[in-house]
């Protein structure tokens, strides 16, 4: 691994990944200088000044890059076993504190940090906050990315069905990758902004009025399906695996105890930064669907 650069950067975790990568070319098309962190020496990141081979597991080699850092944007990987996602938010907190980089933005995609229930994400957060740097924690609810996945839109586009493991009156605060970007590349420009900042859609919307968005513009009729989480889970499994599947589907099943999920006004995006997440329709007309 090389030594990190005299010129300040903005190093980007994933950058050849569905989060980090939109980060990435947000920054470089705001003109800032990305050194992107991937596994693969090899890869070519549109927008990079830099690519780093390095990952969670070193602590050194996070120091190294974070060092000199004008930002970094962190998250930890959703797939990864429980006890890595732990000592990998442990190694990030190491490389703050040694190498005190001028801004770290970290989102939890999705997942819950709440100190009481403890995990990887609970203690990435707090130790941030414990850390003297300047921070901010981007929270978002569900993607819109995960209706991607090609039995759910392959059933919208052949059958006119739209299927999701949440009941049809369930309000969701949908976000994409593309709005945790844009929102990324705000809060490295306001250091004013510090803590949790909510992004999502609000009002939150339900599943037919995703149905909806898709249908107009797949330019056919499309309705919303209620699965189950563990028809959820068999769909899934061929993609990720029996074991990330399961643990999604138990994700959505406890979700299934709950009333929505919709973002807090008082800390989003919209009212902290005047960054408002795209509506379903914009989101898919941005991805050329």
């Amino acid at each position: 691994m090389t030594s990190n650069s005299a010129h300040p950067t903005y190093v980007v975790h994933g950058a050849t990944g569905a989060q980090g990568a939109p980060v990435a070319a947000a920054l470089a098309a705001a003109g800032r200088s990305v050194t992107a962190l991937t596994r693969d020496p090899e890869a070519v990141v549109n927008g990079a000044q830099r690519v780093v081979a390095a990952d969670y597991s070193s602590a050194a080699d996070l120091t190294d890059t974070y060092r000199g850092a004008e930002g970094v944007f962190v998250h930890l990987p959703a797939m990864a076993a429980k006890d890595d996602r732990e000592k990998f938010a442990h190694n990030i907190l190491a490389a703050v504190d040694e190498a005190r980089p001028e801004r770290v933005v970290f989102s939890t995609s999705g997942f819950p940090i709440d100190p009481a229930r403890g995990g990887a994400f609970a203690t990435l957060a707090a130790g941030l906050a414990d850390s003297g740097v300047s921070y901010a924690i981007l929270v978002p609810e569900l993607y819109l990315e995960n209706l991607l996945m090609p039995f759910i839109i392959g059933s919208a586009r052949e059958r006119g069905v739209l299927p999701y493991p949440i009941r049809a009156d369930f309000p969701v605060s949908w976000t994409s990758h593309l709005d945790i970007a844009d929102t990324a590349v705000a809060l490295f420009d306001r250091t004013d902004v510090t803590g949790v900042v909510s992004v999502g859609q609000y009002p939150a919307i339900t599943g037919p009025d995703l149905a909806e968005a898709f249908a107009s513009r797949l330019g056919r009729d499309v309705v919303f399906d209620e699965i189950s989480p563990e028809e959820f889970r068999t769909s899934l499994a061929p993609l990720l695996g029996e074991r990330s599947a399961a643990d999604i589907a138990r994700n959505y099943q406890a979700m299934s105890t709950l009333s929505g999920r919709p973002i807090a006004p008082e800390t989003s995006a919209q009212k902290l930064l005047g960054v408002t997440p795209r509506t379903t329709s914009r989101w898919l007309a941005d991805i050329g669907i």
